[in-house]
């Protein structure tokens, strides 16, 4: 089986240059990127920059594509946004899923397309929404997927656990069809052993195995019975198969090297990311607060919130990186520069490397501020170059 690969919501390419760091046999039948809000497509020129312009690489609206006419892939990537995942029943018609939500996008390619591998990422509350129906939104996935003949792992993954350099938390799902090798293999091994050993994840990011291992099930694949009646307490790790669902807390087991902040640094950087002498708004911005408020009913409550390490710390990874990484803002990082001792802002470079892009991959001629926003939005690309590894193993034994 080829190692071909489709790239959805592709950004400036993350998923396609993490696999690509573990296995350069990869080849981009088909990737989409569109910024509905921005006339400039700046993210989609920096990933024809890099890849080269072809027909194959999409500017448009997802929703408006045909997915019978997207060729036929190995593997479908996409980081795709965490919305309501609600679905409604239409008459004869069945049941259909919110307009303007990307998983039915997913979901539309899967039914068409059935590509034997999916991989996909999303933010680690996914598995707790939504709050007066808890685990809801996932349990629509889940069972959308097994609806489309896949089973399903999945592991929330903190970057800095297995040695990056961001505390990033993020959910990935894989997800493979039942009539691969590797789906026929893995629906005979028990799912307790598939979670702590045996499964993807576990080979990809070990974990400590003593913990104990929830059961639950889906009601049905029919998603108008998910919506309606499923809730559950997904943990951060676990597996579906024909739509039974075992979870459990896992814990990371790493014992290699880890890199921080300061063995990515910059040197000689600009004097334009310097703060200057006048710090007390950024001392107040990352300082603890109490402060009284008033809703809008009337009621009086006080807001509150703890204080960040101002600077940050730099022999450690760096704070998860937000889409306002570089603005004077609460969650921008202030380091301390290895030249001069002086505070300064990250560069864009330096985003660019804690998210494990090559140096000055967003350097396409967007503006800075783009790409500190691109690099907010992106995933750790060394974190999907571990997974590529074991991917491409499954795929090598696939006929």
């Amino acid at each position: 089986m080829k190692k071909t690969l489709c790239e959805l919501f592709a950004g400036v390419g993350g998923f396609r240059v993490g696999l690509e760091k573990s296995d350069t046999s990869w080849e981009t039948v088909w990737a989409n990127q569109w910024e509905p809000s921005r006339k400039r497509q700046d993210a989609f020129d920096c990933y024809c920059t890099h890849f080269g312009k072809k027909e194959i690489y999409v500017n448009e609206d997802i929703s408006q594509i045909d997915k019978n006419l997207i060729p036929n892939h190995t593997l479908l990537t996409g980081g795709f946004p965490c919305q309501d995942y609600s679905v409604a029943r239409t008459g004869a018609k069945g049941i259909e899923g919110k307009k303007g939500i990307l998983w039915w996008q997913i979901n539309d390619i899967l039914k068409a397309k059935q590509p034997p591998f999916v991989l996909l990422e999303n933010v680690d509350r996914l598995l707790k929404l939504p709050a007066k129906q808890r685990g809801r939104d996932f349990g629509i996935i889940l069972a959308s997927l097994w609806a489309a003949g896949y089973s399903a792992e999945w592991r929330i993954i903190n970057a800095a656990d297995y040695g990056f350099v961001q505390r990033r938390r993020r959910i990935f799902i894989f997800a493979y069809h039942h009539d691969t090798l590797y789906g026929k293999k893995m629906g005979k091994i028990n799912p307790s052993d598939i979670i702590k050993n045996h499964g993807f994840f576990a080979q990809a990011f070990p974990i400590q195995s003593n913990n104990k291992v929830n059961e639950g099930a889906l009601p049905s694949p029919d998603l108008m019975r998910v919506m309606e009646e499923f809730s559950f307490g997904f943990e951060n790790a676990g597996y579906m198969h024909d739509g039974k669902i075992a979870t459990m807390k896992a814990l990371p087991f790493y014992n290699g090297p880890y890199t921080v902040l300061q063995d990515i640094m910059d040197r000689a950087v600009d004097e334009k990311y310097f703060l200057g002498n006048n710090l007390a708004k950024w001392k107040y911005l990352k300082g603890a607060k109490k402060i009284e408020r008033t809703a809008k009913n009337g009621h009086s409550y006080v807001f509150s919130e703890g204080a960040i390490a101002f600077p940050d710390p730099i022999d450690k990874p760096a704070r998860t990186m937000l889409t306002s990484e570089g603005t004077t803002n609460r969650s921008t990082h202030v380091v301390t520069d290895l030249d001069t001792g002086r505070l300064r802002l990250l560069t864009p470079n330096e985003a660019n490397k804690i998210q494990g892009f090559p140096e000055h991959w967003t350097d396409t001629g967007m503006s800075e501020r783009f790409q500190y926003f691109c690099m907010g939005n992106a995933l750790v690309t060394d974190c999907v170059a571990k997974m590529g590894k074991v991917i491409s193993k499954i795929i090598d034994q696939e006929a």
